[in-house]
């Protein structure tokens, strides 16, 4: 008797196990535990066995150890609901409203500042642009062609005499001397020229021939350029 009862000493870890803990018990010898709906068997080996239940209530565990058969292994199980609980659910509390982030929204915000005053600048730039062109294109072609021939004078173009010869060409067609005529056919009519001669060959040249225009004092032929209205507006009043 006392040998059984020494081979069926147990201890248990927790010492005071709840509902759903899994409870380690320890036997002095190899055990195997029968099945119950009481308990579940979470896992045995040698004389460990894990058991764990959901009934807020001891249980019984049996089976057999060392050869000996045992029934009654009373194991305590406390309830996780304090006393005379009325197993009401707590009442639930509306869920607490996520605040919405700030930063998106700044960051959109300054975006599309930066886009309105990108495009204010951009509009702003082109109507200045677009009133220079109408006032250019408003002043008489007199105006024109002087303000052409001065900036080319302040700062020649790459092709400096072909760009002076097509400044005078659009010149010569507002004074009834069409741009479609040649340099001869534009001589013709003027009397051959000599300053327009000078202009209108060397902007040829630089255009169509491969050893482009000869070398010439293009700030002295531009300047001598500028008084060419005031020679040619009274001809064409004339005619």
């Amino acid at each position: 008797m006392f040998l059984a009862l020494l081979i069926l000493t147990a201890t248990f870890r927790p010492a005071h196990p709840a509902v759903g803990d899994l409870i380690t018990i320890d036997f002095a010898k190899p055990v195997v535990v029968d099945s119950s709906p009481a308990y579940e068997v979470v896992s045995q080996h040698g004389g460990r066995v894990v058991v764990r239940t959901f009934e807020p209530r001891p249980f019984a565990l049996s089976g057999t150890t060392a050869g000996v058969r045992f029934r009654n292994l009373v194991v305590p199980v406390r309830s996780v609901l304090a006393p005379k609980d009325t197993m009401q659910p707590a009442p639930l509390k509306p869920p607490r409203q996520t605040p919405w982030p700030r930063e998106p929204f700044i960051a959109i915000s300054v975006a599309a500042l930066l886009a309105c005053l990108a495009w204010a600048a951009v509009y702003a730039v082109e109507r200045r642009a677009e009133r220079a062109r109408r006032g250019v294109a408003a002043a008489p072609p007199a105006d024109r062609f002087r303000a052409a021939v001065s900036a080319m004078r302040d700062s020649p173009p790459p092709q400096r005499w072909a760009a002076l010869a097509d400044a005078l060409r659009q010149y010569l067609d507002s004074r009834g001397y069409g741009a479609d005529l040649t340099t001869s056919q534009v001589l013709g009519r003027l009397g051959d020229h000599e300053l327009i001669a000078d202009v209108l060959r060397r902007g040829d040249l630089e255009k169509f021939s491969p050893w482009g225009a000869p070398a010439g004092d293009f700030g002295s032929v531009a300047g001598r350029a500028l008084a060419l209205p005031d020679e040619l507006e009274p001809k064409a009043e004339a005619a």
